[in-house]
C-alpha cells in the first residue's frame, strides 16, 4: 500500500463513513418503503427474479450502515460488493426500458454514490477493524489481533474511541 494511505487523518476516515452510512440508509429506506407500501413486485415492467433481487438492498444497505458506524470492514466490504444492484438498475434502464442515463436521475445518483464507495473504499478499509478489535480487548501485540486496527493506528484507547 502507498505509504501516504496509511496517514489518511481521523477526520477523513469518520467523514467518509458517515456520508457512505447515510446515503446507504437513504437507500436501504426506499427500499423498506418500496417492499410495505407495493409488496414484493412493485415494478410490473420488470421480470420478478429482478423484482426480487431489488429487496437485497434493504438487507445489506442496513447491515453495512451498522458495520460502517461500529467502525467495522465489513461496512466497506459490503457497500462494495452491493453495488450489483447498480447493475441491475443500469441493466433496467437499458435492457427493459430502453431508456437513457441521462433521463434516468436516480441512475445517476446511484453511480455518483458506486464511484465514491468504490474510489474511497481502499484509503479507509485499512483503519477500520475486523473482528476481535471491535470489542476494545485486543492488544496490538497479539496474536490475531488486527494490525490495521484503529487502536494501533491512532493511538486509540480502543476502536470505538473513533466514534468519540
Amino acid at each position: 500500500m502507498i505509504g501516504w494511505m496509511r496517514h489518511i487523518p481521523r477526520w477523513a476516515v469518520i467523514l467518509v463513513c458517515v456520508i457512505a452510512a447515510l446515503l446507504l440508509f437513504v437507500g436501504a429506506s426506499a427500499h423498506v418503503a418500496d417492499l410495505l407500501s407495493h409488496g414484493l413486485h412493485p415494478y410490473g415492467w420488470a421480470p420478478s427474479w429482478l423484482n426480487l433481487y431489488w429487496w437485497s438492498p434493504a438487507l445489506f444497505d442496513t447491515l453495512a450502515v451498522v458495520f460502517l458506524i461500529r467502525g467495522k470492514r465489513r461496512g466497506t466490504d459490503l457497500a462494495c460488493a452491493h453495488h450489483g444492484d447498480l447493475a441491475a438498475n443500469w441493466y433496467a434502464v437499458y435492457g427493459i426500458q430502453h431508456s437513457s442515463f441521462a433521463a434516468q436521475p436516480g441512475l445517476q445518483r446511484m453511480t455518483v454514490f458506486a464511484a465514491l464507495v468504490l474510489g474511497t473504499a481502499p484509503f479507509i478499509r485499512r483503519h477500520l477493524t475486523t473482528g476481535p478489535a471491535a470489542s476494545g480487548a485486543c492488544d496490538r501485540k497479539a496474536p490475531g489481533c488486527p494490525r490495521s486496527s484503529l487502536r494501533g493506528h491512532f493511538g486509540l484507547g480502543s476502536p470505538q474511541a473513533l466514534w468519540a
